[in-house]
């Protein structure tokens, strides 16, 4: 079995998901997968099982925070040392997964796959957007997250145990600061992104700027209250005993 989970939540993505499994399987065999389909309402789950694709089908959209912590759960029982979310709509590219992997083995527990590590971002109202969510982060924080927004994150087994096991624990900028607030560590490595070729994305516009507003407000207010879940502070305390 491989040591890395390649996590990929999908939701009404049948004109991407093929190609994107189809990409792992024939140039990245080193890598396991599985295919959160989150209750698609179009031919997604219909794809995977005719494919034969490893797929968890959620019978009712979740969500990706709830989407994606199944998967966290499969990589959890199975006992993979990392996992990685991954974007079924064929935007991240599975080339860079291995220079992630190698970053974890400096002692990371999140790897996040990074448009700007030495890249500048470009001036437009959605960067403007994760820049604010950047200084959230770092002002709470003391950490500069140049990326907060990217989708593709690697975890640790430890972050994949705590995923699993907790409650509310979405794959998004706030509970990334707040893992950064319990001492997790984390670092980016430079990657470049596809744009999407098929299907309509979640972040429209209007969308978008709620995304940036409800990140910005949970960042600076609600992770101030937010705690961690008791029966993961349990077992690691069990486990250090």
């Amino acid at each position: 079995m491989a040591e890395v989970l390649v996590v990929i939540p999908a939701y009404n993505e049948e004109l991407n998901i093929e190609r994107v499994v189809d990409n792992l399987i024939r140039n990245y065999p080193q890598f396991d997968y599985v295919v959160v389909n989150d209750g698609s309402r179009d031919k997604t789950a219909e794809i995977c099982r005719r494919k034969g694709y490893h797929l968890l089908d959620l019978p009712v959209n979740l969500g990706l925070a709830g989407g994606f912590q199944a998967g966290l759960k499969y990589a959890y029982r199975h006992h993979y040392s990392y996992a990685i979310q991954f974007d079924g709509d064929g935007q991240h590219r599975p080339e860079f997964i291995q220079a992630m992997r190698d970053k974890m083995e400096e002692g990371y527990d999140i790897v996040i796959g990074s448009r700007f590590v030495t890249e500048k971002k470009p001036r437009t109202l959605r960067m403007l957007g994760s820049n604010l969510i950047s200084a959230a982060i770092r002002l709470t924080t003391g950490v500069r997250i140049k990326d907060p927004t990217s989708g593709m994150r690697m975890f640790s087994r430890k972050m994949v145990e705590e995923f699993a096991l907790s409650l509310n624990y979405g794959p998004e900028p706030d509970t990334v600061s707040y893992l950064l607030k319990q001492g997790a560590k984390v670092a980016e490595v430079q990657v470049r992104m596809d744009e999407r070729i098929a299907g309509e994305s979640y972040l429209n516009p209007v969308n978008a700027m709620k995304y940036m507003s409800k990140m910005l407000f949970s960042i600076l207010f609600i992770q101030n209250f937010r705690k961690r879940d008791k029966r993961y502070r349990k077992k690691e305390g069990g486990k250090q005993s």
